[in-house]
C-alpha cells in the first residue's frame, strides 16, 4: 500500500470524498460497489467490488471448455481486468487491466467483430498482442459487468457465425448467473 498525500475529512453523515484524481486512476465511477476491509492496526481499505469475480472458477472452466471446443483463444472479463482465459498466456492477462478501447467497447453494450482493415482492440493496457475479435458485454440488471471475448491467436482461423453466437450465448449465461 502506497500513501497518497491525501487527507480527507469524515462529514457529520460519516462520509469521505474520494478525490477525483484518485477516482479517475482507479476508474472509480459513481454508482460502482466498493468493498471495506479493516485491520488490526485500524486501517480502512475501500476496494473496487467485482460480482463478475464471484465466478471466476466458473469463468475459467468456461473459458477452457470454449478454447477446447474452437480452437480459439478466449478470456471474461468484468469491467476492470481480466478475470478467466484460456488459449493464451495466463501470465499476460489475467488480471490485467483491460484497455480503455475495450471498456469503451463494454459501455457501448453492444456485440463486437474485428473487421479487417479497423483498427484492433487490445484486451489489456500496454499489451498490443492480444486483440479483440469478438466481444459480447456480459449486461447484468441494466449495468455492464463484464464481457465475453475471443481473442486473435497466431496460426488459428478467424472466428466465425458460431464463435460470434457463443460469445452472445456465454454472455446470456454469466449475466443470468450473477442475477440469481
Amino acid at each position: 500500500m502506497k500513501a497518497t498525500g491525501i487527507v480527507r475529512r469524515i462529514d457529520d453523515l460519516g462520509r469521505v470524498v474520494i478525490p477525483k484524481e484518485i477516482r479517475r486512476t482507479m476508474r472509480i465511477r459513481e454508482g460502482d460497489p466498493l468493498e471495506i476491509y479493516t485491520d488490526r492496526d485500524g486501517e480502512v481499505i475501500f476496494k473496487k467490488y467485482s460480482p463478475m469475480g464471484e465466478l471466476a472458477s466458473f469463468s475459467t472452466q468456461l473459458c477452457e471448455t470454449l478454447n477446447k471446443t474452437t480452437g480459439q483463444a478466449c478470456a471474461i472479463c468484468d469491467r476492470d481486468t481480466v478475470i478467466s482465459a484460456a488459449g493464451v498466456s495466463r501470465r499476460e492477462i489475467i488480471d490485467k487491466r483491460i484497455s480503455e478501447e475495450l471498456e469503451k467497447l463494454m459501455e457501448s453494450r453492444q456485440l463486437y467483430r474485428y473487421k479487417p482493415g479497423e483498427r484492433k482492440v487490445p484486451v489489456c493496457e500496454g499489451n498490443e498482442r492480444q486483440n479483440c475479435t469478438i466481444a459480447a458485454p456480459i449486461i447484468t440488471e441494466g449495468d455492464v459487468s463484464g464481457c465475453v471475448l475471443f481473442i486473435e491467436s497466431e496460426g488459428a482461423p478467424a472466428p466465425g457465425e458460431t464463435e460470434f453466437k457463443l460469445a452472445q450465448t456465454i454472455a446470456a449465461f454469466l449475466s443470468k448467473q450473477m442475477e440469481s
